[in-house]
Formats: structure tokens, sequence, C-alpha cells
């Protein structure tokens, strides 16, 4: 299983012992970490967010891989792991349960690091191009090589945070992913998103990627511009449900 760098581990005060590293999460701690972080941003008039309102966001249809069918009970079971390692605080200030993330202070990796953990975790692997694009709403790239420059450094962590995949038949760029909940299995490295035999030039693939990705984006910021109205209004909703 491999093992996360925490930062009170590499930061220690000299002759204090270091905390372990931290382990690998699970695929369900991975996302409720990253749906705390991703609202953090998204809809910051309900964070930090209920049980409630995190329990949607880990089951939202849109801009997730892979899409989860989980219940309050596993999430809470998620959240104690997670407490556990010092990455999710539940508030004390609200008669109901709040929670919160701490991504990027137990990693020790700045927020725009934590931006691209937080959306490869959300949607799994991911060009740099796709990144860039996917984290707009959480941190704003100046362009494409700045993406890459923070995902090298998390390359070079040790151990590493991220991985860069080799190219898939078909696919014009790189794929990266994170290693927060272990090593990629060899099949999701290699496994293309599209069919070859679709009969589609890779670079239209690309474009239609890219546009599909935009839509994406609109789609949340609607979402969440309605799960902001909803907070404020007191009233609770379900983003999946089509009433």
């Amino acid at each position: 299983m491999t093992d996360i760098p925490d930062a009170s581990a590499t930061s220690a005060t000299p002759g204090t012992p270091a905390r372990p590293p931290l382990r690998a999460l699970t695929p369900l701690e991975g996302r409720v970490v990253a749906v705390l972080l991703e609202k953090q941003f998204t809809v910051p008039d309900t964070y930090p967010l209920s049980l409630n309102a995190l329990a949607s966001g880990c089951n939202q249809k849109t801009a997730r891989s892979p899409v989860m069918s989980v219940g309050e009970d596993e999430i809470l079971t998620a959240i104690d792991g997670l407490k556990s390692l010092s990455l999710v605080f539940e508030g004390s200030s609200s008669r109901v349960p709040r929670f919160e993330q701490n991504l990027a202070r137990v990693l020790n990796v700045p927020s725009q690091s934590a931006a691209l953990l937080s959306t490869l975790l959300l949607r799994g692997p991911q060009t740099a191009a796709e990144l860039r694009l996917n984290t707009a709403r959480l941190h704003a790239f100046a362009d494409i090589s700045s993406v890459e420059g923070f995902l090298d450094e998390l390359v070079e962590r040790n151990p590493a945070l991220v991985v860069k995949l080799p190219r898939s038949p078909g696919e014009r760029e790189h794929r990266w992913m994170h290693l927060l909940c272990g090593e990629v299995a060899a099949a999701d490295a290699s496994t293309p998103r599209v069919s070859p035999d679709l009969g589609i030039a890779p670079s239209e693939l690309e474009a239609l990627r890219i546009s599909h990705r935009a839509l994406e984006v609109k789609v949340a910021r609607l979402q969440a511009l309605v799960e902001e109205m909803a907070g404020q209004l007191g009233i609770s909703i379900d983003p999946e449900s089509p009433d």
C-alpha cells in the first residue's frame, strides 16, 4: 500500500518524533475530501458542508469518474477514517454537523497542487489541458505549462503524489493520475477513454473532449448557483433530482 507524506512528517521540529506517513486512502475517502475541497470554492456560502450536502456531492452524476452511489452511513465511516488522518474536521459552531477538509496542509502542498489532486480524485485520469479547464473554479492556471509545472513537483515528491500515464492508442497527450489511493492499476493506465474504432481523427476527438468539458463546467456553475440560492433560502435539495 502506497504511503502519502504528511506535512507534520516533513516539517517536524528537530528532536520531535515525526508522525508516520499517511496510508493510502480508500476511493470513498478520496471522493469525500475532494468534494469538500471543490465545494469550498464553488459554494463558499454553504461551506463547511452538512452530511446531506456532502452525500449529494459524492453521488453527483456529472463531473465525477467513477460515478458513485453511497449512503450517509458509508460516508460517515469514510469521514471517521479521514479524521484520524487530520484530513477532515467537524465544525462545532452549528447544531447540524458540518465538515471541512485539510488536504493542502496535511500533504504540505500549495493550493494549486491541492486543486489538481482534488480534480484528479473527482474525475480520474486527465491531460494537462483537461486539468487546466476542470480546475478553473478552484484555481485559474495561466497556461498548460503552469499546470505541468505543478504536476512535475507532485511527481518529484517522495513518495510521488501523481503519475504520468503512458499514452493510450489514439491519444495525443499523456494523462495524469493521482496516487492518493495507491498505485494505478495497469488496466486503468492503458485503457483508452474513447474507442479507436469510431472513425474520428484524434484531433477531432480532442476537440470533442474539450467541448464536453466546457459544457460540464457550465452545468457545474449553474448547479453551484442553485445550491447557493437554496442554502440562502434554507432549502435542502438533491442536485441530481429531476425536480
